[in-house]
């Protein structure tokens, strides 16, 4: 193999390097430089970030297992911001004295999950496809169970091990359904001989299941909110976001490319799905005082709205799907790292201990109303450019009655975001949050958020870009 082939898979090696990095800084450091390597490691990976922009070539290696595109070097991307953030909103809570000398093995748990989820992107057969599932998953489940002396937390890890392992089972099956009856791993041969029979029909279901578990789609939600709940904040926030994310993104590719010829079979399961989990995740919110069980199933809702986008199979859907996860990483973050701040300095992290934090911290108190605002829709900010195409999308297809009842549900959703905001502004506390200065740390990656929240709806020049390398899928 050639250089210039090796090179194609940059972001995994770059990626490797980072890991090997730190691992080898943790080893020779002693005990007093232990906090200089979170330091350390959150610059290396900058490097890592700024890399990923740098123009490459594309094609595929391994006789086609790998393979990268425009959209794909994108995607990771995408994705490596969002998990820098996580980084800079973790400094803080990684320096406390619970997680004194474990700092080290939450960032390599992390960014080995993140190189798993690359090598699904990238996939271009179900055995790089499964390969990278798994080592975007396990991990997971050590991060969920990262707070060992709590117990919520070794039980969200227990169950996020034992659900993860039944859906991979699960993805698993469909994948050896597929592979029976054509013949085939490789997406490009199952996508020319798939001619949706009824044992590949039902490999597609069971394979579709497996992957809706890891986007907490209804009816395979039910880990989410005890799992958000129980892991630490900013695992959860990786959770909602960066895995998320990931899922869809290869979700999107695969039923645009592999599954193409049963759009129709689909697309009417998306749009029941559709409504599921936009109406579930909703209703299930309003009664939520944790704010990490509060925002998984916003998580979930907001997973029901991502499927206007795949629904019909249209480049304006798929370019609507990115485009809202990007916007969707920003938001949800700035919301996690106000809550993650105030989790750190206080300890509190219910919906009435919000009451009145605008007397005392009104800077953290209007990074967290635009970021509601921005996971709810309401103009200016990007997330209601990342609806609206949603909706377009959904609408160019004719789903106009989807689109209604996704109004419907956008408009539930105000309603419980809304509840935090009076909270903070509105209802009264003797003894409010007392005022605190965030790290420095974290309040840059807060800042990122609160830019890509006000920026990236109104840069066309975004919207565009995505519009022309979707149509490369």
């Amino acid at each position: 193999m050639r250089l210039e082939e090796f090179l194609l898979m940059r972001h995994e090696l770059v990626l490797c390097a980072v890991i090997v990095l730190i691992l080898l800084a943790e080893l020779f450091a002693g005990k007093g430089t232990r906090t200089s390597i979170i330091y350390f490691s959150i610059g290396i990976f900058l490097l890592n970030v700024v890399a990923g922009f740098i123009p490459t070539t594309y094609g595929s290696i391994f006789g086609g297992m790998y393979r990268t595109w425009e959209l794909v070097v994108d995607m990771k991307n995408i994705l490596n911001v969002g998990v820098f953030v996580v980084l800079l909103q973790s400094a803080k809570w990684l320096q406390t004295e619970e997680n004194e000398g474990k700092a080290t093995e939450f960032i390599l748990l992390l960014l080995s999950t993140l190189l798993g989820m690359f090598f699904m992107i990238s996939s271009g057969d179900f055995l790089m496809f499964y390969l990278g599932l798994e080592l975007a998953t396990i991990p997971i489940a050590a991060l969920a169970a990262y707070e060992k002396h709590k117990e919520q937390s070794a039980e969200a890890g227990i169950k996020l091990i034992l659900l993860a392992g039944l859906s991979s089972g699960i993805t698993l099956f469909g994948i050896s359904m597929l592979y029976g009856t054509n013949g085939s791993i490789f997406f490009g041969e199952v996508e020319q001989t798939f001619v949706a029979g009824n044992l590949q029909v039902l490999g597609f279901i069971f394979f579709l299941s497996g992957l809706a578990f890891k986007i907490s789609l209804v009816p395979f939600h039910l880990w989410t909110a005890d799992v958000y709940e129980g892991a630490p904040i900013n695992v959860t926030s990786y959770l909602s976001v960066i895995s998320k994310g990931a899922a869809v993104f290869i979700l999107l590719i695969l039923l645009f490319t592999v599954f193409r010829s049963i759009t129709v079979m689909w697309t009417d399961m998306l749009y029941a799905i559709a409504i599921l989990t936009m109406t579930i995740g909703n209703l299930f919110a309003i009664r939520q005082q944790n704010l990490k069980r509060f925002l998984a199933f916003s998580s979930i809702a907001q997973a029901g709205f991502i499927l206007l986008g795949l629904i019909g199979g249209s480049v304006l859907g798929m370019t609507s799907v990115v485009y809202f996860v990007m916007i969707y990483i920003f938001s949800n973050l700035g919301a996690f790292g106000v809550i993650s701040a105030i989790s750190v300095y206080t300890g509190k992290e219910n919906m009435d201990d919000y009451n009145g934090l605008y007397q005392t911290n009104p800077k953290l108190s209007l990074v967290l109303m635009l970021s509601l605002f921005s996971l709810a829709g309401i103009p200016p900010v990007a997330g209601f450019f990342g609806k609206f195409f949603l909706f377009a999308a959904a609408a160019q297809k004719g789903y106009y009655l989807l689109v209604i009842i996704a109004t419907l549900n956008a408009t539930i959703s105000l309603y419980y975001y809304l509840l935090v905001v009076k909270a903070m502004f509105i209802n009264k506390n003797e003894q409010p949050v007392p005022y605190f200065k965030s790290d420095n740390l974290t309040r840059i990656g807060i800042i990122i958020c609160v830019a890509g929240m006000l920026v990236i709806g109104f840069a066309s020049g975004i919207w565009d870009y995505l519009h022309s390398i979707s149509f490369g899928i």
